[in-house]
C-alpha cells in the first residue's frame, strides 16, 4: 500500500462517516477538491484501507476522463494497474477483473446497470461523486438509487460527495420523513492562500455567441499566461470553455521555453491525459475545460488563468436545436477554478475579467435538466416505469415544456406509446446507450445498409468530429475510416471512433447491402434527424428544413448547390434569422421521403392571400402535400371545406379591417358610429364596433352571409346595415331607444332634418346660422349625457361659429358673427334679436 494516502486529508473524516452510512445507509459527503474524497473514500468503503467489512462499491463519475483518472490513481494507492481490486468502465471501454471490488463507472454507465437489473447484485455501496455539478444523469442516477433503496435493497449504502459545502438539498433528498436529512460530514482540505489578481482586457469583448469566443478574449488570455508565467513560479492551469479555444491559445503560446503546453479535455489523447494529470521534469502549462474544476487533481498547479467563460446545453425546442453554447462561468465556478491554485501550496489566480463584471454573473451553474434535449431523460424515466418522472426524487423536476418536446420525440420514433409506457422499441434504444434519435438510425439504418456501415456512421453521429475535417458528412466519414493525419485532433478523435464502432456493432446484426456509401450516410444521418431534412430555396446556400427552420451553409462550402441536404449539426447563434448549417450530407428526394414518412402529410390550405403589390387579398385554396414544412406537390382545390373557408374569410377581416374589406354604404357607416358613440357614452349593452370587436363578434352579426360567403365578392356584396343591426341590444328592448338616445337626424327650427355626425368624439351638428333662430337651448344625447356640438355655418356652408352652448352664443358670439357676415350676405336676414327671429332657409325677399 502506497503511504501516500496516509497524507490525505479526508482520511480523518472516515470514521463518521462509516457511522453515518452504518446507522442509515445514506450519507453526504462534502470536500473540496484535493482532499481525496474520490480516491481515498471508495477504498475504506471497500475495506482495502483502515480495516472494516469487504464491500464492492461502484463509483459514478460524470467524465469518462475524470473515471480513468480516478481508477488509476486509487490503484496506484494499492499498488496496481487498474484491472486489479480498482478497475473502471466507461462506454466502449472495460478494464476489471475477477479481484475487482471497487470500480469506477460514468454516471451513463450507471444508468444503464440500473435498467439492465435495478437491484445492482454483487454491489453494496454506491458514491455518487461530483454531484453539485449537477450532471443530468447524476441526478437520474440519484433518483433511481433512491427508488432501489425505498423498494428493493435498504441496505444499499448510498454516499454523495460534493466539492461544494452547498449540501442541505442533498442531505434532504436522501434522508426521510420520519429521520430527518441524512447526516452530512465535512472534510476539510489544506488549501493555501491564492492571491487574486484581476487582468481584463484592454479592449472591450464582444459577448459570445453559441459557441463562438471573440478571438480578442483569446488573445488576452494567452498573453495573461505568458505574464503570469513571468510572475509566478510553478505550473499554470488555464481555464477554457471548450477544445476549440484551447487549441486556440495554444497556438498562440507556441515558442515559450521550456515549457510544456498540454491540452487536457475529454477528447485528448490518453498519453496527454496522462502528461496532464503527472508531475513533469519540465514547466507546464495546463490549457482545461471545466473538466479540472473539481472532478481531477492537477498535481504542481500554482497559477490559475481563468477566461470567466464555461459551455452549457440548450434545447431550441421550436425549432429542433439543441447543442452547447458558451456562458459566463458562475461565481461558485469561478471559486473552484481559483482554488486550484492553493492545493499543494501558496497560488496565484488571474481572472480575465474586471472585479465589476462578478455582480452579473450567476452563484450557481444552472442544473443541465433546465437546460438540456430531455429526449434521453425521458425515455430513461419511461424505462424505468415513471413516464412523467413525477415519483422521483429529483433535486429538480423537470420543465414541462421539455418534457412535453421529448415526449412527442419518443411518441414519432416508436419509443413510447400513447400514455407515455416504453415500447420494446424504446427499451431496445435505451440498451444502445445513445440519443434515441441515434438508436433509431441504428436500428432502422442497419437493415438498409449493413451492421458494419451504421456502426460507423451513427459512431460518427454520436461525437462530432474534429471542425477541421469539413462540413461534408460523407467525406468526414471517407477521411476518418482512412486514417487521416495531419488534422488536430484527428488521430485521437479516430481512436475513439473506432471503440465506439465495435461496440454498436454488437447492438446491430445485418448483412452488407449494395447501397452506395453516400446514400448510406445520407440515410442514416436523415433517420437521426428527420425534422433537419432540408431543401435549397431561394438564394445559393440557403435552406428550409422539415422542422420550418431556416438554415444556410457556410460561404465556399462543398455542399453548396445541393437541392437535398440531411444535416446533422445546426446551431443558431441569440439573434439570427436562421440556423448556421455546421456538417451536412447530400441525399435525394426518395432518401427525404424514406427517412421522414411520418412527416408526409397532405392538406388542404384556404387563407387570405395577398398578390405581391396589391393590398387587395381573396381567398386561396389548394391542396398540397408536404414533408413536414417543405411543400412538395401543390394543386388548386375546387371545393374546400367550408369550415376552412369560413376561416380564411376571418382572416381576411383581420388582416384588412372590416372598415376596408367590407362595403359600407352611407346608412351604414352612420349605424356604425352612433354605435360606436353610444358604446363609448354609455358602455353595455351598446356594443363595441372597432375592428377588433367586430371580428370577434362575427359569430353574431356576420352570420348566415359569413357561411355561405366564398370569396372577397361575397364579403363586398353583404348588406352592412342589416348585419350590424344584429348587435343592437334587442333583448333588453334598448334597441328601440337607439333614434331617442343617438338620432341619426335632428329638425332643427327651420324644419330641416341634419345628419348628426358621430364620427368624432363629441357628436356634431352643422346648421346654417339662420335656421336655428329662436333656438335657445342645446340638444344633448345618450339621455342627455352628451351636448351636442353646433357648427354654425355661413350662407355659403363655410363654418363661421363653433358652440356647446347655444344660449350662450346668442348671448355674446353672435354680435361678432353678424357684423362679420352681414356685408357679405346682405340678402340673408341678420335681426338684431336671433333668439326671436324667425328661422329660415331662405333668403329675403328682392326689392
Amino acid at each position: 500500500m502506497n503511504p501516500a494516502w496516509l497524507d490525505l486529508p479526508v482520511r480523518t473524516a472516515l470514521p463518521a462517516l462509516r457511522r453515518a452510512l452504518d446507522a442509515r445507509g445514506v450519507a453526504v459527503l462534502a470536500a473540496p477538491p484535493g482532499t481525496g474524497k474520490t480516491t481515498l473514500v471508495p477504498l475504506a468503503l471497500a475495506g482495502l484501507v483502515e480495516g472494516g467489512p469487504a464491500r464492492r462499491v461502484l463509483v459514478a463519475e460524470p467524465r469518462r476522463l475524470a473515471v480513468r483518472a480516478a481508477s488509476r490513481r486509487m490503484a496506484w494507492l494499492l499498488g496496481e494497474k487498474p484491472g486489479g481490486r480498482v478497475g473502471h468502465t466507461v462506454r466502449g471501454e472495460r478494464v476489471v477483473g475477477p479481484d475487482t471490488v471497487v470500480e469506477v463507472v460514468t454516471t451513463g454507465v450507471l444508468l444503464q446497470r440500473l435498467q439492465r437489473d435495478q437491484e445492482l447484485p454483487g454491489v453494496d455501496a454506491v458514491l455518487l461523486d461530483e454531484c453539485h455539478e449537477r450532471h443530468l444523469d447524476a441526478d437520474t442516477a440519484l433518483a433511481f438509487l433512491l427508488d432501489v433503496r425505498a423498494a428493493l435493497r435498504p441496505e444499499l449504502q448510498l454516499l454523495c460527495a460534493s466539492a461544494t459545502s452547498d449540501t442541505a438539498a442533498w442531505a434532504s433528498l436522501l434522508g426521510s420523513t420520519e429521520e430527518g436529512p441524512a447526516e452530512v460530514v465535512e472534510a476539510h482540505g489544506t488549501a493555501h492562500p491564492v492571491e487574486i489578481v484581476w487582468a481584463p482586457p484592454a479592449r472591450a469583448v464582444r459577448p459570445p455567441q453559441g459557441t463562438r469566443t471573440d478571438p480578442l478574449l483569446l488573445e488576452h488570455v494567452a498573453g495573461v499566461v505568458r505574464r503570469a508565467l513571468s510572475e509566478r513560479a510553478g505550473d499554470l492551469l488555464c481555464f477554457l470553455p471548450g477544445v476549440g479555444e484551447i487549441a486556440r491559445v495554444s497556438g498562440l503560446l507556441g515558442g515559450l521555453d521550456g515549457v510544456d503546453v498540454l491540452q487536457l479535455h475529454g477528447q485528448a489523447p490518453q498519453a496527454v491525459q496522462d502528461a496532464a494529470l503527472t508531475p513533469g521534469q519540465r514547466r507546464r502549462v495546463i490549457l482545461a475545460t471545466s473538466v479540472a474544476e473539481s472532478s481531477l487533481t492537477v498535481p504542481g498547479v500554482r497559477i490559475v488563468v481563468d477566461c470567466g467563460l464555461a459551455r452549457e446545453p440548450r434545447t431550441d425546442h421550436a425549432r429542433g436545436l439543441a447543442g452547447l453554447v458558451t456562458v459566463r462561468s458562475s461565481l461558485a465556478a469561478g471559486r473552484q477554478r481559483a482554488g486550484r491554485a492553493g492545493r499543494e501550496a501558496p497560488g496565484a489566480a488571474y481572472r480575465c475579467w474586471s472585479e465589476v463584471e462578478d455582480t452579473l454573473a450567476p452563484r450557481f451553474p444552472a442544473p443541465e435538466i433546465a437546460l438540456a434535449d430531455l429526449t434521453p431523460f425521458a425515455l430513461q424515466v419511461a424505462c424505468w416505469g415513471d413516464p412523467g418522472a413525477g415519483s422521483l426524487a429529483l433535486p429538480d423536476a423537470p420543465p414541462a415544456g421539455a418534457m412535453g418536446a421529448a415526449r412527442q420525440t419518443l411518441t414519432a420514433l416508436g419509443a413510447v406509446d400513447a400514455q407515455g409506457r416504453a415500447t420494446e422499441r424504446g427499451r431496445r434504444f435505451a440498451r444502445t446507450g445513445l440519443h434515441p434519435r441515434l438508436a433509431r438510425a441504428l436500428l432502422d439504418g442497419a437493415p438498409v445498409v449493413g451492421a458494419r456501415r451504421a456502426a460507423e456512421i451513427v459512431a460518427l453521429l454520436s461525437e462530432e468530429p474534429p471542425r477541421a475535417l469539413g462540413d461534408d458528412l460523407a467525406a468526414v466519414w471517407r477521411a476518418v475510416r482512412g486514417g487521416v493525419s495531419g488534422v488536430s485532433g484527428a488521430e485521437s478523435y479516430g481512436g475513439r471512433w473506432r471503440d465506439e464502432t465495435r461496440r454498436l456493432r454488437s447492438h446491430v446484426d445485418a448483412p452488407a447491402t449494395a447501397l452506395p456509401d453516400a446514400g448510406a450516410v445520407g440515410l442514416l444521418a436523415a433517420l437521426a434527424q428527420p425534422e433537419r431534412i432540408a431543401r435549397a430555396r431561394g438564394a445559393a446556400g440557403t435552406y428550409l428544413m422539415a422542422s420550418g427552420t431556416a438554415g444556410e451553409l457556410p460561404a465556399g462550402s462543398a455542399l453548396s448547390g445541393s437541392e437535398w441536404l440531411a444535416i446533422a449539426v445546426a446551431d443558431r447563434p441569440a439573434g439570427a434569422p436562421s440556423a448556421r448549417i455546421r456538417r451536412a450530407v447530400l441525399i435525394d428526394e426518395s432518401t427525404a421521403l424514406a427517412a421522414a414518412a411520418h412527416l408526409l402529410t397532405t392538406r388542404d390550405e384556404v387563407h387570405w392571400a395577398v398578390p405581391p403589390g396589391s393590398r387587395r387579398g381573396d381567398l386561396a385554396a389548394r391542396r398540397v402535400q408536404a414533408l413536414g414544412a417543405l411543400e412538395l406537390e401543390a394543386a388548386a382545390l375546387r371545393s374546400p371545406d367550408r369550415a376552412l373557408v369560413r376561416a380564411a374569410l376571418l382572416e381576411g377581416l383581420a388582416r384588412e379591417g372590416a372598415g376596408e374589406l367590407l362595403r359600407w354604404s352611407e346608412t351604414a357607416s352612420s349605424l356604425r358610429s352612433r354605435l360606436a358613440f353610444l358604446h363609448h357614452a354609455l358602455g353595455d349593452p351598446w356594443p363595441d364596433v372597432s375592428d377588433q370587436a367586430l371580428l370577434a363578434a362575427a359569430d353574431q352579426w356576420l352570420e348566415p352571409e359569413l357561411s355561405r360567403a366564398r370569396r372577397r365578392a361575397d364579403l363586398e356584396r353583404l348588406d352592412t346595415t342589416s348585419a350590424l343591426q344584429r348587435l343592437l341590444p334587442w333583448a333588453g328592448g334598448q334597441a328601440g331607444r337607439l333614434d331617442e338616445l343617438a338620432p341619426e337626424r335632428i329638425t332643427v327650427p327651420s324644419g330641416s332634418r341634419i345628419r348628426v355626425d358621430y364620427s368624432t368624439e363629441r357628436p356634431v351638428l352643422a346648421v346654417k346660422l339662420q335656421e336655428l333662430f329662436g333656438w335657445a337651448d342645446t340638444p344633448a344625447l345618450a339621455g342627455g349625457r352628451v351636448p351636442l356640438t353646433i357648427h354654425l355655418l355661413s350662407p355659403a356652408g363655410r363654418p363661421a361659429a363653433v358652440t356647446g352652448d347655444l344660449a350662450s352664443f346668442w348671448r355674446t358670439g353672435y354680435r361678432a358673427v353678424r357684423a362679420d357676415l352681414r356685408g357679405r350676405y346682405p340678402r340673408h336676414p341678420w335681426p338684431e334679436d336671433p333668439t326671436t327671429a324667425e328661422p329660415t332657409k331662405r333668403t329675403n325677399p328682392r326689392r
